[in-house]
């Protein structure tokens, strides 16, 4: 199944790809072409939320379910990620396999992904089987039939993945241990594949417990976008998903992250390393922490991080990649990655591979340095336009394609915030001052709220 990536890169000059970005949303507001985007909520809990987008005969349909990793204890983890695999196998009304093969006889695409806070299931294909899209995903909310043999090659499955994809991938394992000693008490801590004691200890009884608990229409969210007119949606969802009864949902427990009293610091040695890397994880808040905390958390800070991170890593022009890659040349490559789409707190994170002959400790003081000159010194003006414009352009791609408002859609609806802040996003980002990105530098990325890690090559006894 999918992993999504929490760093997205740059395909094309940020300059050009600003300019492109500029002209497409100006194109879109002249040409009346910016989606109308509609919720519903039905009578057994169920939302439903459907932007029509007419530029093409396709549509995406995505099924969101409150319930990841995060949600596990420990002991159990993966288990989510267990159901999603099961969910293509066999329900009251369907063979398995043959979900998929109707998705494909009628030229879909179809697939699934689990992260810490949700499920997310889909199909892309014409506009003119949304109903069967619905009809489908219902029978497996309601209907899924878990059977024991499936059960146990679909484990085997689940093992082989974790080996191939963690446990004999160096950087995937690195970062996996790194995010374990990052958090100490957030559920953020646990893999979402599970660790590899509780996969060989996962009963189909966990799982079974698991579908009933949370795979129901009042936990989940039905993101539609494409050439669909909503009333007609509203209707089709009604027919298919309305009959299916609702379910007590458990209040899930506040796992909250302690507060950290001081710099965190571990090494990572593979043999499996070619290149040593430094890994340093800030917390900072999430989307969903805002107005909380105390101090709480203001609505401006999630958008100031995010500028944050495109002022240290926003293409060719960024403080990164002008000092310390081009300009001292220490690192072979220096990124800076922040998402915010999280219901929990979250990490700021900065990481770096050093070139030859440099070592992780000056790379480390490096990266330190040039987040202290921000603390210091707020960017320039003729800087920060470049930065803006950078910015803006990313968060004006995230809803190029059909596929990427409704991620925008779901992720925002699903951690339990007003899908309408998507409209909101790229004036917020134009918002933030100089002064913001300064004080959030300030707030946020300190030792006693970092991680530092080092990841580095180690020879085969």
């Amino acid at each position: 199944m999918l992993t999504p990536s929490l760093v997205q890169t740059w395909g094309v000059n940020v300059v050009l790809r600003s300019l492109i970005a500029a002209m497409l949303f100006g194109w879109l507001q002249y040409a009346g072409a910016i989606p109308a985007t509609t919720d519903f909520l039905l009578d057994n809990g169920l939302k439903l939320i459907v932007q029509a987008d007419h530029r093409a005969p396709v549509a995406v349909v995505q099924v969101w379910y409150r319930v990841g990793g995060s949600y596990e204890l420990d002991g159990a983890t993966g288990v989510s990620h267990a159901v999603e695999h099961m969910m293509f196998k066999r329900t009251k009304r369907l063979a398995t396999g043959e979900f998929s093969r109707v998705v494909a006889d009628h030229g879909g695409r179809e697939n699934a992904f689990t992260t810490p806070d949700y499920t997310t299931y889909f199909q892309q294909w014409s506009a003119d089987n949304v109903e069967l899209s619905f009809e489908l995903e219902a029978e497996r909310m309601h209907n899924l039939v878990l059977d024991p043999a499936e059960f146990a090659n679909e484990l085997k499955v689940i093992r082989e993945e974790r080996r191939l994809r963690t446990d004999d991938n160096a950087h995937a394992l690195a970062f996996e241990t790194v995010l374990a000693n990052t958090w100490q008490t957030s559920p953020y801590r646990q893999p979402v594949i599970g660790w590899a004691a509780d996969i060989d200890q996962m009963a189909l009884e966990d799982l079974s417990a698991w579908y009933h608990r949370y795979y129901a229409p009042n936990n989940a969210i039905v993101v539609v976008v494409g050439d669909v007119e909503p009333k007609t949606v509203l209707a089709l969802a009604a027919k298919h998903f309305g009959p299916l009864a609702a379910r007590q949902i458990p209040t899930l427990k506040d796992r909250p992250e302690i507060v950290q009293r001081g710099e965190k610091r571990l090494t990572f040695a593979s043999d499996k390393l070619k290149i040593p890397k430094l890994i340093l994880n800030y917390k900072v808040p999430g989307l969903a922490q805002r107005g909380r905390g105390i101090p709480p958390v203001e609505g401006w800070e999630i958008s100031a991080l995010e500028v944050l991170a495109a002022t240290l890593d926003g293409g060719a022009s960024a403080r990164f990649e002008r000092n310390l890659v081009r300009g001292r040349e220490l690192a072979l490559g220096a990124g800076a990655s922040y998402q915010g789409l999280s219901r929990l707190e979250d990490l700021f994170t900065l990481e770096g591979e050093p070139r030859e002959g440099v070592t992780l400790e000056a790379l480390e003081v490096a990266i330190k340095a040039e987040i202290k000159a921000i603390k210091m010194t707020p960017p320039a003006n003729d800087e920060f336009a470049r930065i803006k414009i950078a910015a803006v352009a990313e968060a004006i791609y995230q809803q190029d394609s059909m596929f990427g408002q409704a991620m925008i859609i779901g992720s925002l609806a699903v951690i339990g915030m007003d899908w309408r802040l998507k409209d909101q996003h790229v004036d917020n980002i134009r918002a933030v001052t100089s002064e913001q990105v300064q004080a959030v530098a300030r707030k946020y990325l300190n030792d006693e709220r970092a991680t530092v890690a080092y990841l580095v090559p180690a020879k085969t006894p």
